[in-house]
């Protein structure tokens, strides 16, 4: 698992060296924009509007809009300079709470921490200090030039780091338009029929039967255009892939995963099955002619 960051986490005189890895993984299928005419892949240049010429990462600076066309300008070192500060800081937690005090509004990514070199002793205490009071740690932290407010728990044996919000970051809801009135009249039917629906709804959590039924059609699309050699080659590429077969196990592979029990699109099989046939007839009507 890839470390992304390694540091310290210390409650009172307690000092825990760690690593932080990503507790998840985007399955999103990233889809590249192509020329409609040549299908090249697009490309995106940075231009300036003012001088009309292209611009390299070297001639850009960072800048804060305080007013409508007027900046203030910030330099890499002035940058660095305040995120070295943050980051020679060890991960204090400041406070100790109950998890639901924190309502899931609050809540942003999840990483797990393990334990760097001599690190694991302290890394057990911690754990088993939070299960046994049932608390979460509030921490700040530094992750990526930007300093957050994080949750520190338990989950299944393992330390995380939740990354919250801070308040200002969440927007009111009395920014919401058309809510309505708590004291607008409901019927008493009405609301009886509503609760006895969402009692006959409601069951345990199982995360395992909830899927992306978007994403698995999608794979099932792909690897199907893949099978029938639907594929485009761009002007670009000097060389044909050759990974065609590799791809489509990994695709049918995490196809079969996330389905399971769902049946395998029967489209190529049937169409497979068709070709032998129109071949005996064809051989059978040259035998005829002759």
């Amino acid at each position: 698992m890839h470390t992304m960051w390694k540091g310290t986490i210390s409650f009172g005189l307690v000092n825990i060296p760690v690593k932080m890895h990503a507790a998840t993984d985007n399955k999103d299928i990233q889809l590249r924009q192509l020329h409609k005419k040549c299908k090249t892949p697009i490309k995106y240049k940075k231009v300036c509007p003012n001088c009309e010429e292209e611009v390299s990462n070297d001639d850009i600076v960072k800048a804060y809009e305080y007013s409508k066309n007027k900046y203030v300008i910030l330099d890499d070192e002035e940058l660095e300079k305040l995120k070295n500060d943050q980051e020679d800081k060890a991960v204090e937690i400041i406070d100790f709470v109950q998890l639901d005090d924190i309502d899931p509004i609050y809540f942003s990514k999840s990483y797990y921490l393990s334990p760097n070199e001599g690190g694991s002793k302290a890394y057990a205490l911690l754990r088993e200090a939070l299960k046994d009071t049932q608390k979460i740690g509030i921490a700040k932290m530094m992750i990526r030039s930007k300093e957050q407010l994080a949750v520190i728990r338990v989950y299944q044996g393992a330390l995380v780091v939740e990354t919250i919000h801070f308040p200002d970051e969440v927007r009111s809801t009395k920014d919401i338009p058309n809510i309505p009135e708590q004291s607008e009249e409901i019927g008493k039917k009405e609301l009886d029929t509503a609760k006895l629906l969402i009692e006959q709804l409601t069951t345990e959590f199982e995360p395992e039967k909830y899927q992306d039924d978007y994403r698995i059609k999608l794979e099932a699309l792909i690897a199907e255009k893949l099978s029938a050699e639907e594929v485009t080659v761009s002007e670009e590429t000097t060389s044909t892939p050759d990974n065609v077969t590799d791809i489509m196990e990994a695709l049918e592979k995490s196809i079969n995963r996330a389905k399971k029990n769902q049946p395998k699109p029967k489209t190529k099989k049937k169409a497979a099955a068709k070709k032998p046939a129109t071949t005996k007839t064809s051989t059978s009507k040259k035998k005829a002619t002759s």
